[in-house]
């Protein structure tokens, strides 16, 4: 259609127009979901020594070998007990053995541990009913990390199990990328606030604070600037302040109504402005380029289209923006159940439910899909993909969907991230 622009078009635009932010030092425990800005060498093995991995009696293996027609246990004679954080003051000679709990460094002379339920302990000796081969029981040195390795590279996105792995490195502040700042602007004399007085004729600005949780959870800054007035000088001012941060989002007037003042405010501001319209629905009036070098997104009024907009090209930013290589929600296949028709000049996206059914991934519809039924998007645990040629679904036809919910991605096993990769180390 003249005038709109294809989603992937868009998307590789904005995603070209913008950069990766700089690094700042957090501390461990502000690490999580942040991206690590280097890559991380171990300064020391892990565990920096042979340890038993039982609670057990260190040993030489020569000295509990068997003949099993002789069921007759070996005899050893304890000569120390080593907890856990102490180190034996005594090496283990032949004919003696050691108590050993888990964690505890390996006395010198030993070279397997037995496990204390396979012994009898009888005074200042032990019974060993079972031998073991040597090494057995124990965790070698270096087992899990080897000084000088590269164990977490630069560009990793920290989840608790790396978190874990730089409090083992001895790591209390981590080099990361910045998290990118949000302004949040909604426009429109129809809008009121949550703290203000208002009459029967206002609707609740609820999209500055659905865009506010998205940037949260895209690991964002929110800053909300409140509403705007249809005034060009009042939606010029607070665009003015909202280019103090990374990224400026607005929520409203973009269409082309009498009071819809953005793109000539826009223009005002010096924007370089590379589209208006997409190609898509919900979501059609949409705006970006830069102002002033920052990112500027002008995004529909009603709530579902400033939320499925914000999904395809807001949040995608975000992620470049705080360092992260897959910009994208988790996509999988399921097989659609109902049936729906459209136009084939724009993508669609639906909001779905879906779920598995005999092993089997199904989507539906989450009901009326107007867009300014939030109730659709509270009910959706995924958006349903339907490219511009496809016309018509129907029961059992196999459609993409971009999933939402991560607890959903994380139980299926089945989705599949759009193209990234983790870099390498050095």
């Amino acid at each position: 259609m003249q005038g709109l622009t294809s989603l992937r078009d868009a998307q590789q635009t904005v995603l070209a127009a913008t950069p990766v932010l700089g690094l700042e030092k957090v501390g461990l425990i502000e690490a999580l979901g942040r991206v690590l800005g280097e890559d991380l060498i171990a300064s020391r093995d892990n565990p920096p020594w042979d340890n038993s991995a039982m609670d057990g009696f260190a040993v030489r293996a020569e000295d509990i070998k068997q003949d099993h027609a002789i069921a007759k246990p070996v005899v050893l004679t304890v000569i120390e007990d080593v907890p856990a954080g102490k180190v034996a003051t005594k090496a283990v000679g032949p004919g003696q053995a050691i108590r050993i709990m888990t964690g505890a460094p390996v006395p010198k002379g030993a070279d397997t541990v037995i496990k204390v339920e396979e012994t009898e302990p009888a005074g200042e000796t032990v019974h060993i009913f079972k031998p073991e081969p040597r090494g057995a029981n124990i965790r070698p040195k270096g087992e899990d990390v080897k000084k000088g390795e590269c164990i977490i590279p630069k560009g990793t996105l920290l989840r608790p199990a790396e978190v874990g792995m730089l409090a083992i490195l001895a790591k209390a502040l981590i080099l990361v990328h910045q998290r990118p700042r949000v302004a949040i602007l909604s426009t429109g004399d129809e809008l009121a606030d949550l703290d203000e007085r208002f009459d029967e004729d206002k609707i609740i600005n609820s999209n500055s604070y659905g865009i506010a949780a998205a940037v949260q959870e895209a690991g964002g800054i929110p800053l909300l600037l409140g509403i705007a007035k249809d005034q060009p000088a009042d939606l010029k001012e607070k665009i003015a302040h909202g280019l103090n941060a990374d990224v400026l989002v607005l929520s409203g007037g973009v269409s082309m109504g009498d009071y819809d003042f953005t793109k000539a405010v826009f223009k005002e501001l010096g924007a370089e402005m590379n589209f208006w319209k997409l190609a898509i629905r919900p979501g059609q009036p949409l705006a970006f380029g830069k102002i002033q070098g920052k990112l500027a997104f002008g995004l529909p009024g009603n709530p579902v289209s400033s939320m499925v907009t914000f999904e395809q090209l807001v949040r995608p930013a975000m992620l470049k923006l705080s360092g992260q290589r897959t910009y994208s929600r988790p996509v999988m296949q399921a097989l659609f159940q109902g049936t729906f028709s459209k136009r084939n000049d724009r993508r669609h996206f639906l909001r779905g439910v879906m779920s598995r059914e005999k092993g089997v991934l199904t989507v539906r519809m989450t009901g009326d899909q107007g867009s300014g039924i939030l109730t659709s998007m509270v009910k959706a645990n995924c958006l349903i993909d339907v490219p511009e040629e496809v016309e018509r679904l129907t029961s059992g036809d196999p459609v993409t969907v971009q999933v939402l919910s991560a607890q959903l991605a994380d139980h299926d096993g089945a989705a599949t991230p759009a193209a990234g990769h983790r870099p390498s180390c050095c």
